[in-house]
C-alpha cells in the first residue's frame, strides 16, 4: 500500500443497490479519510456506480464476457496496478476468483473476500476447495457476514477457520425513526387507515426469497384479519408471477406492490408486522431495518436469520416452505398488539448491541489495518 493514504480496491460484480455493493459504497465513504478506495467492476458500472463517480471515486469497468473470461484477470491486474492496489477486496465468490487469478503464481496483493450470502442449495464441491486451495494464499483474510455463512466457507469451500472473521452485518439505527409521528405520516402516505394492519415484505423478487410462502401466508391469516394488508416492496423477474399468485389466492386486493423504493427507511415504521419467507439468507440487511423500526418480525429459519431472530423474543420463526406454519406464527403477532409491541422493543435494543453500522465499519477497519 502507499505511504500516505494506501489504496484498496473494491471487487464486485456490478454496483446496484443491493446489500453487498452498499455495504462497499458506505464503508469506502466512512473511511476515506484513512484510504483510497476505488472499485473494479466485473460486469457493469450500475446506478450506485455513476453515484459513486460523481462524488469523486475512480469506478472501473472490466467487461466480463459470459463464463470463465480470464482476459478480466488481466485487465484487473493491469487496473491494480495503475491504481496503486495495496489490498483487493472482494465481495462474492466470483470477484473473488477473478481477485485471486490476477495475481499469478503471486500473492501481492492480498485478497480480502467477503461473503455475503450463500445459494440454495449450498453443497460442498470438491473441484471448488481444490481450486481454492490455489487460490487463498497466506496473506489472504475472509469474513462471512454471520455464523452460518461462516460454516459454509469452511465445510462447502474449504478455507482454513483461522482466517474467516464473522463481520455481521449493521445498519444504521438513526436512519429508522419508530415514533408515532413517523409511523402517522408513513401510513398516511401508504393510504393505510387506522384500523388496518400492515404487514411488509421487503425483498427482490426472486426465486431464493420464495415470496409464494409469504402471500400463501397472508392470505391465510387474512382469513382471521380480513383487515390486514401486504405491502410488498421491490422488484425483480418473479414480480408479475408473484401478482398473478396474489390473485389465484384471493388476496391481490388487499395487497400492495410498491416496486423498488428509495424511501423503505420512512415507510417501514407504517408496518405492524414485518415477514420474510426466503429459502436462504445470510444475515437480512432488510430484517435489521425492520428492527431498526421496532417492527416485530416473523420469518423462516434458515442461514443467518437464527442469528438475527430470538424465537420468542423480538420475532417468530418457521421452517421453509411451511405456509401454514409461517401463517401461524403471522397471526400470532396479529392477535397480540402487545406482544408486537414487546417483540419491536426487544428487536431494536438487540440491533443497538449487536448489528449497527459502526460495529461493522470499525471491525472492518481493524482488519484492513491487519492486512496492510
Amino acid at each position: 500500500m502507499n505511504a500516505d493514504r494506501p489504496t484498496i480496491a473494491h471487487v464486485l460484480h456490478r454496483l446496484s443497490r443491493a446489500g453487498a455493493e452498499v455495504l462497499a459504497a458506505d464503508l469506502s465513504r466512512r473511511l476515506d479519510d484513512r484510504y483510497r478506495f476505488v472499485f473494479f467492476c466485473l460486469d457493469e458500472v450500475g446506478p450506485l456506480g455513476d453515484q459513486l463517480r460523481g462524488e469523486g471515486f475512480d469506478v472501473v469497468d472490466l467487461g466480463r464476457r459470459p463464463g470463465v473470461d480470464l482476459r478480466v484477470a488481466g485487465r484487473l491486474r493491469r487496473a491494480t496496478r495503475e491504481h496503486g492496489v495495496g489490498l483487493l477486496h472482494a465481495h462474492q465468490y466470483t470477484p473473488f476468483f477473478y481477485a485471486a487469478v490476477s495475481r499469478g503464481l503471486g500473492a501481492r496483493p492480498p485478497v480480502l473476500f467477503t461473503e455475503h450470502g450463500r445459494h440454495y442449495p449450498d453443497l460442498r464441491k470438491l473441484r471448488r476447495v481444490w481450486a481454492n486451495k490455489l487460490l487463498f494464499k497466506p496473506t489472504d483474510h475472509a469474513t462471512a457476514v454471520g455464523r452460518f455463512v461462516k460454516r459454509a466457507l469452511v465445510d462447502h469451500e474449504g478455507l482454513p477457520a483461522d482466517r474467516v472473521d464473522v463481520i455481521h452485518n449493521g445498519i444504521d439505527p438513526d436512519q429508522f425513526n419508530p415514533d408515532p409521528v413517523q409511523r402517522a405520516a408513513a401510513r398516511a402516505q401508504l393510504g393505510l387507515d387506522n384500523d388496518l394492519l400492515a404487514v411488509f415484505h421487503v425483498a427482490r423478487f426472486h426465486p431464493v426469497k420464495d415470496h409464494a410462502t409469504s402471500i400463501h401466508a397472508f392470505a391465510l391469516a387474512h382469513d382471521q384479519h380480513p383487515n390486514a394488508r401486504l405491502v410488498l416492496i421491490g422488484d425483480g423477474d418473479d414480480r408479475s408471477a408473484m401478482e398473478r399468485f396474489a390473485w389465484d389466492q384471493g388476496v391481490a386486493e388487499h395487497c400492495l406492490f410498491l416496486g423498488v423504493r428509495d424511501d423503505v427507511d420512512r415507510l417501514l415504521p407504517a408496518a405492524d408486522v414485518f415477514i420474510l419467507s426466503s429459502l436462504s439468507e445470510g444475515v437480512s440487511v432488510t430484517l435489521l431495518e425492520a428492527m431498526a423500526a421496532q417492527v416485530p418480525i416473523v420469518a423462516t429459519e434458515v442461514g443467518g436469520n437464527g442469528e438475527i431472530i430470538e424465537h420468542g423474543r423480538n420475532g417468530l420463526l418457521s421452517p421453509r416452505q411451511d405456509p401454514h406454519a409461517l401463517a401461524a406464527n403471522l397471526i400470532t403477532l396479529l392477535d397480540n398488539p402487545d406482544m408486537r409491541r414487546r417483540a419491536g422493543e426487544a428487536g431494536r435494543k438487540r440491533l443497538l448491541k449487536h448489528f449497527t453500522q459502526q460495529r461493522m465499519h470499525d471491525a472492518y477497519a481493524r482488519l484492513y489495518a491487519k492486512m496492510g
